[in-house]
């Protein structure tokens, strides 16, 4: 048979220890700007799908509008591009004029900036508007972006997406 012995100071020294402690220090140390990026990107993603769902919403109310003026349900005022003056027109919907038998909405909600930190929500640009304009002409909204001053990962500016 045999006997197994045990030692009296059985266990870890001081040095394993420290050494453990290091090794587990150097690995927070990695994860903890992984995660960061991780969220960043994930914000990031977030920002990409929202601004096409409010831009293809746009598209779609400048397409109803046309084709409703095409088959004669609504007519054209002077100056009139097709685009929607708010926001809230793409949620309240519009018939145009019998061309659909309800009201045809465009989106929920309006959804928030992931980077907008101090609330001043989207930016907007007119149909008249120049394509990198960061003042609303106020006629229309052909497009939003993010009023963001950050970075991103690619390192341009949220704003200019």
């Amino acid at each position: 048979m045999v006997s197994y012995r045990f030692k009296k100071n059985a266990g870890l020294t001081l040095i394993e220890l420290v050494i453990a402690m290091a090794i587990m220090a150097i690995m927070a140390a990695t994860v903890i700007p992984l995660s960061e990026v991780t969220v960043t990107r994930t914000k990031e993603l977030e920002l990409h799908r929202i601004l096409r769902d409010i831009r293809g919403a746009i598209d779609a109310y400048k397409a109803d509008y046309d084709k409703a003026v095409v088959e004669k349900k609504i007519f054209v005022t002077v100056g009139e591009s097709g685009y929607p003056e708010e926001l809230e027109q793409l949620l309240e919907g519009n018939d145009w004029g019998g061309l659909y038998p309800f009201k045809k909405k465009y989106l929920r909600r309006i959804p928030t900036d992931p980077f907008d930190r101090d609330d001043n929500g989207w930016g907007l640009r007119a149909y008249k508007d120049d394509a990198d304009s960061t003042v609303w002409g106020g006629e229309d909204i052909y497009d939003v972006y993010s009023q963001s001053d950050a970075i991103a990962l690619d390192g341009t500016y949220y704003r200019e997406w």
